[in-house]
């Protein structure tokens, strides 16, 4: 059976994006340990725990972020799978926007930086492709629906 992990691909906007397209920056975390990868903050789905229950509690403990500070948006759920450490891997993201542009990330030890990227080095740093897919798909969502 595959693990199962759920994270939220979190952005904010410096404009319109009707406007301005590049006005979309993701937030990616570098991992501690392994091979120091950039990705959203996910985590494994504990017991008792809905999917996005999992994704808003890896949010707060991995970037500082509570539910509160955030809006999921309606209609973007995206289902990645993969083999992580020989080991089939299901990872579910669904899209939030911070409410505050300048709101303070507080990693966790679990990571060692994060940065805000736009949609073509967020791909560069997420180096996986299932990964990248996720943030084009992303973008592309909020870039085609009203906000």
């Amino acid at each position: 059976m595959a693990l199962r992990a759920c994270g939220l691909i979190i952005f904010r906007r410096r404009l319109i994006p009707k406007v301005d397209n590049t006005a979309i920056e993701f937030l990616l975390l570098q991992a501690s340990d392994g091979i120091h990868h950039w990705t959203p903050p996910k985590g494994h789905v504990e017991p008792g725990e809905s999917e996005l229950e999992t994704a808003l509690r890896e949010t707060q403990e991995e970037a500082g972020l509570k539910a509160s500070q955030l809006t999921i948006i309606e209609g973007f759920r995206k289902e990645l799978n993969y083999v992580a450490r020989k080991k089939p891997k299901t990872v579910i993201f669904w899209l939030a926007e911070v409410k505050d542009y300048d709101v303070e990330i507080r990693l966790s030890h679990e990571h060692q930086a994060y940065r805000w990227l736009g949609l073509d080095e967020a791909c560069q740093l997420a180096q996986f492709t299932e990964m990248k897919a996720a943030l084009q798909e992303g973008h592309q969502f909020l870039c085609s629906t009203v906000a």
